[in-house]
């Protein structure tokens, strides 16, 4: 995978892609806890969403990027909040 360069003010240059996978990967062990811990099938999940459960597969083996829109249903699915915020760099 390559990764996407930005370069900022100054100079800075920002290397995106691999936080961006750094951080889906985040989410997507959240998800799998959660929805072990629920007792949740992939399956389970999937027909609670109206989507195929190899789509659930997809996104919990990170092929898949999913979108804000999917991430919102999918936490909802499980009677929980999604939380996005921008924070400072530490």
């Amino acid at each position: 995978m390559n990764d996407y360069i930005a370069k900022l003010d100054r100079n800075i240059e920002v290397v995106i892609e691999l936080r961006q996978k750094s951080l889906r990967e985040e989410v997507i062990a959240q998800y799998i806890k959660c929805r072990k811990e629920q007792g949740l099938t992939q399956s389970n999940v999937a027909d609670i969403l109206g989507v195929k459960r190899p789509n659930i597969a997809r996104f919990e083996n990170g092929s898949y990027n999913p979108t804000l829109d999917f991430m919102v249903k999918v936490a909802e699915s499980m009677g929980k909040d999604l939380e996005i915020r921008l924070v400072d760099k530490v």
